[in-house]
């Protein structure tokens, strides 16, 4: 098997990974953070196995397209039916990911009530079932790991975690909240140590990697050294530095930046044709116009825009007039 979680793990310490992110990690967002600041390791969008193995799949392969140029990438899946996890597993393995990695920490309501996701932490049978499944899957030839929280209504890191430890899994990544806290509350990063030290006396050959309020690199390098583990996952803390996985951090002009947004907006045309609207694009607005004088007023303009033709002639006046 060519295990990117120990390569990773053996080659860099810490490494560090964009996390899963619907409507935001897409093929196009991945290819420009590849570019321009790329992370180790990256992963798709939430992928519904469920969803995949139905009439709708055509859909969710959608959130499961990848470019060469990403480098490597891990699909997140998702889903409560363990048949359709084997099956989604066999064919991501031919689709050329690195990795699959099964999400059990999100805490979306509509995901819970189907017993899907973070609802797992209370079902362990499940859990045990879904990864099998997934790792029968694969068959040896990528790895496969968890991404979860700290329990479910309380903090349950040893039960849970150590459960986990013992499912043959080939990294674990342990998001230091629980599933009532949401992102409410600050980050148990404690508990995450915790959750080394029982994969030291479980597995001592799983991967931890930590997730939680990490903004910058110079953060992820202390909470790495707070822990003991071998990864950071970063995930909100892109949308307020595009350059957040960069080790030489540095200005950049607002003509760069819409420069780069320009870029993304004729990818995001490129691959997605008219089979995704523009709407989802406006959320990256703010990661590209923040921080200099006249942001919120060009940001304003873009808003407005319904097309993103009416967007690159926007951006374009404003590349032009300085």
């Amino acid at each position: 098997m060519n295990n990117i979680w120990q390569n990773l793990k053996e080659s860099k310490q810490p490494f560090c990974v964009l996390a899963p992110m619907d409507d935001v990690t897409d093929t196009v967002f991945r290819q420009i953070v590849a570019k321009h600041a790329p992370a180790d390791l990256m992963m798709t969008e939430f992928a519904n196995a469920d969803g995949y193995c139905s009439p709708g799949k055509e859909a969710i392969k959608t959130r499961l397209r990848l470019s060469p140029s990403e480098g490597p990438v891990i699909a997140q899946i998702w889903g409560i039916n363990p048949d359709n996890y084997y099956i989604m597993a066999r064919d991501l393995v031919d689709m050329g990911f690195a990795g699959i990695d099964i999400n059990m920490g999100c805490p979306v309501k509509d995901m819970i009530k189907k017993g899907a996701c973070s609802a797992m932490i209370q079902n362990h049978a499940l859990a045990a079932e879904a990864i099998a499944a997934t790792i029968k899957g694969v068959k040896g030839q990528i790895p496969v790991s968890v991404k979860t929280r700290i329990g479910f209504n309380t903090i349950d890191t040893e039960n849970w975690i150590g459960f986990l430890l013992q499912q043959k899994l080939d990294a674990i990544t342990v998001h230091s909240r629980t599933k009532k806290e949401m992102s409410k509350v600050p980050a148990h990063w404690d508990e995450v140590a915790k959750a080394v030290t029982l994969r030291d006396k479980i597995a001592p050959k799983t991967v931890i990697i930590g997730n939680g309020d990490v903004l910058t690199r110079q953060e992820a390098m202390a909470r790495t050294k707070q822990t003991g583990v071998d990864g950071i996952m970063m995930g909100r803390g892109i949308f307020y530095n595009l350059f957040i996985f960069d080790e030489n951090q540095k200005e950049h002009s607002l003509a760069e930046m819409l420069g780069i947004l320009m870029e993304h907006i004729m990818l995001y045309q490129k691959t997605w044709g008219d089979s995704k609207t523009f709407e989802p694009l406006k959320k990256f607005f703010k990661l590209y116009i923040n921080g200099f004088d006249g942001s919120a007023s060009i940001r304003a303009l873009l808003m407005d825009t319904k097309s993103a033709q009416e967007a690159l002639e926007i951006i374009g006046i404003i590349l032009k007039t300085g």
